[in-house]
């Protein structure tokens, strides 16, 4: 499905660690962090081991906590809703736009207004807290619209936590995805722009939150405490030295790994938009710059997605659905009630969405035969 963007630098840079005794929280970690304030203007950028215990430290200093209500989507990586549940908040789901997969900005407002109507059917509502925040994800690389997010948030006196961790080095409107809400999480999974095996990145200029959020990731060690003396309930989600070299090397070519994205994106979409059944990925006026991490690409409504995917993967094409809706996950339908039909933009991209190879190594004869491939088959389909 991907393959990591590495070169002898960045294994150069995780050797120079391993000829050191600093494996953990040194000189590495700092530069990491400083590329990141420096990419988009943060004041603090707060380096842990994934996008997870970003956003979940994130949730922690925005004081969201159990019963606590914060508006987000169903239409994402587990993640940005486990986040809230690791604090026994409530994730309150409005659907998304149809045509980025985005939040719906209008459904946001209409939940802020009246919440009543988007509480889920199974809950302890004597446990019930206060709205709290908007927590938007960053679909495929495209900000979401973050400003008119923003001014619901305002309205309601709600914190925004972004979480673009699919959008590292986009750009809303000329403004770094990650810096548009009180908090950003970025993440590096191998298949994501840059890698650091694992490991994540929060950006934010909140002083306050900051200092705690670097403290809860060090098992809870506030300024001045001993390696014994813990001030909060803290955690280990530290990111080490290794990884953090890994990716402040990464980091110092950026552009160039994403420039070669957006050429293995524009081959595929010079392709792909001339294959009838096929729906290409769609950029908002307002995406200054997109940052791919996936290529998800949309067959017509007729169309079969999970045969399609089996027919492509018994070709040697790897294929993923993109995404299963989060509120349809076992145990979240256990816990909350929803059901089929609750989100209906939702469920309908996440049975015709399908995400194809992608990264930023793919050449273009690679290109051509993943679209030669689906082209067939389509008109096989047709035939049948």
């Amino acid at each position: 499905m991907s393959s990591p963007d590495l070169n002898d630098a960045d294994r150069q840079a995780v050797i120079n660690v391993i000829n050191t005794p600093i494996l953990s929280m040194g000189k590495y970690t700092a530069d990491f962090e400083k590329s990141f304030c420096d990419l988009t203007g943060a004041k603090h950028a707060i380096a842990v081991n994934s996008g997870t215990a970003g956003l979940h430290l994130c949730v922690r200093a925005a004081g969201i906590g159990a019963g606590d209500l914060v508006i987000t989507t169903p239409f994402s990586f587990v993640a940005s809703s486990n986040a809230l549940l690791f604090e026994n908040a409530i994730p309150i789901f409005v659907d998304i736009d149809p045509k980025t997969g985005n939040i719906d900005p209008e459904l946001v407002a209409d939940a802020a207004r009246n919440i009543e109507k988007y509480l889920p059917q199974r809950f302890d509502y004597a446990q019930r807290g206060k709205l709290k925040a908007i927590l938007p994800v960053d679909v495929f690389g495209q900000p979401a619209d973050m400003d008119a997010i923003n001014a619901v948030a305002k309205e309601h006196g709600l914190a925004v936590i972004e979480d673009s961790c699919e959008a590292l080095g986009a750009t809303y409107k000329g403004r770094h995805a990650g810096t548009l809400g009180e908090f950003g999480v970025f993440a590096f999974y191998p298949n994501k722009q840059i890698t650091t095996g694992e490991g994540g990145v929060i950006v934010t200029s909140d002083d306050k939150a900051a200092h705690f959020m670097r403290a809860l990731r060090n098992q809870g060690r506030a300024p001045g405490d001993t390696w014994l003396q813990h001030t909060y309930l803290g955690y280990n989600y530290r990111i080490d030295e290794m990884s953090a070299a890994m990716g402040a090397s990464q980091m110092s070519r950026l552009d160039e790994i994403l420039s070669k994205r957006e050429q293995v994106a524009a081959w595929y979409e010079s392709r792909l938009k001339a294959i009838a059944g096929v729906e290409i990925p769609f950029i908002e006026s307002f995406t200054t710059r997109t940052s791919w991490f996936v290529y998800v690409i949309r067959f017509d409504k007729k169309i079969n997605r999970d045969e399609m995917a089996q027919k492509l993967e018994a070709r040697g094409i790897p294929v993923r659905p993109y995404f299963l809706p989060i509120h349809l996950q076992p145990y979240m339908v256990e816990r909350f009630g929803w059901r089929e039909g609750d989100f209906p933009v939702t469920e309908d991209l996440g049975r015709r969405g399908l995400a194809i190879p992608f990264s930023g190594v793919m050449t273009e004869e690679q290109v051509d035969y993943v679209c030669n491939i689906i082209r067939e088959e389509l008109t096989l389909n047709v035939k049948r």
